[in-house]
């Protein structure tokens, strides 16, 4: 299926996950190989990356891990031939177009308690529905939290909603937050419904607009199917897609039977480039990401046998942002071991910082394949919608200051209900 965009046809969905699947296809062994320990992965000494990786300088180091790699390998004369190629291949299949639609101004008393990164999550996409409210009977939304979305979306739009949610608690406060600005603006219909959606827990009517605002891992697989079968319309932006219970995760599409991408790997898409971060700077993450290296090289040199991630197995991840010292004494007292000396804590502190400097430089070819990862699986997801017969946009949705996660798929069996694109 092709659609036209500002400037004439645009590629179907299937061709642009066929196009990004052959970028990705001969990479998935470094996809699927992290970088834990300082010594090179197979995939890097074998492709004769190795000692431009480990050449570079800070400040090229820094500027790669800020989005901008495939920059630096595209200006510097030394670079592998085939990490630049492999770059340039990436930006392109990566690129998205933005939307043409606007933010909506929301009513500042029904955002009480809405952080400001949420506040602008709900008036971008929010802004981006109402071709596809005007025509729905029903607004369904999948993931649903305390239901901010849900209830804008029936007061702005003036149609029935219901929130879906499996946490009974976050469902009763998004209740009471309904029934308050009720009270301000009149009636709303939002129905606020508890539910553990399974494999085949969730249902649409073909009238419905189902909606899923970082609907997490195999959630957002789950809605697609759904929708698929009810050829219902969709707006939907992934989230954490390494939340499944599977090891992998297996196509939607019949364009990409055959592949699947571990659960490990589908990790990477949480990375970001931003130094600001969804919960920490980078400046943070990175620091705490060494001092795990650190205690893992501590717990290991008292005697306990240790994957890369299990040192971290209890302690909550953001107490590594806190410092070595702080996480070692914490996770050491968890396990009821003694607590580090004043030596462990400098030794293991400076080998960490070491080998991490390391690791980080090697990682860069595998960072760079985050985001096509994250659209293998979003272009699956497309493509599974367009082969049930819908017509489907995937967007660039939010600016990179409110998530990391800006990637939107909507989809209509009625073209002229999706949101028009810019014309860049």
């Amino acid at each position: 299926m092709s659609m036209r965009g500002p400037t004439g046809p645009r590629p179907s969905q299937r061709d642009e996950l066929a196009r990004t699947l052959s970028v990705l296809t001969p990479v998935l062994d470094i996809v699927d190989t992290p970088v834990d320990a300082p010594e090179p992965p197979a995939w890097c000494s074998g492709r004769s990356w190795l000692e431009f990786l480990l050449g570079l300088d800070d400040q090229a180091l820094f500027a790669s891990e800020r989005g901008g790699f495939a920059e630096l390998l595209s200006r510097r004369p030394d670079a592998p031939p085939g990490l630049r190629e492999l770059a340039a291949q990436v930006q392109h299949c990566t690129r998205l177009p933005a939307l043409a639609s606007g933010d909506l101004v929301l009513p500042a008393a029904a955002l009480r308690g809405v952080s400001a990164r949420k506040r602008g999550q709900l008036a971008a996409l929010l802004g981006a529905l109402p071709r596809l409210a005007s025509h729905a009977e029903r607004i369904v939304d999948v993931g649903a939290g305390r239901g901010h979305l849900s209830r804008l979306a029936s007061e702005l739009f003036q149609r029935p909603a219901l929130a879906l949610d499996r946490d009974t608690t976050l469902l009763r406060r998004g209740g009471e937050h309904s029934e308050r600005r009720a009270r301000e603006v009149g009636p709303l219909d939002v129905r606020f419904v508890q539910a553990d959606v399974g494999p085949a827990g969730l249902e649409f009517r073909a009238s419905d607009l189902a909606v899923g605002l970082h609907a997490c891992g195999e959630l957002g697989d789950r809605l697609v199917i759904a929708a698929a079968s009810a050829r219902c319309d969709v707006a939907l932006v992934s989230c954490c897609l390494q939340k499944t219970s599977a090891r992998h995760r297996l196509p939607l599409s019949r364009e990409a039977r055959g592949s699947s991408i571990r659960k490990s790997a589908l990790g990477l898409t949480n990375l970001s480039t931003s130094d600001a971060g969804v919960e920490a700077s980078m400046a943070e993450n990175l620091l705490g990401r060494e001092a795990r290296l650190g205690l893992r090289y501590l717990l290991q040199a008292r005697g306990l046998d240790l994957l890369a991630g299990e040192e971290m197995r209890g302690v909550n991840r953001r107490r590594a942002q806190a410092g070595f010292a702080e996480l070692a004494t914490h996770a050491l007292a968890l396990r009821q071991l003694p607590a580090p000396s004043g030596s462990e804590l400098h030794h293991f502190a400076e080998l960490a910082r070491r080998d991490y400097a390391v690791m980080r430089r090697l990682s860069l070819p595998r960072n760079l394949l985050a985001r096509l990862v994250e659209l293998a699986v979003v272009r699956d997801r497309a493509c599974a919608l367009e082969e049930s017969g819908q017509a489907v946009v995937v967007a660039q949705l939010f600016e990179q200051h409110l998530t990391p996660r800006n990637t939107v798929l909507f989809a209509s069996t009625q073209h002229e209900r999706l949101p028009p694109l810019r014309a860049d």
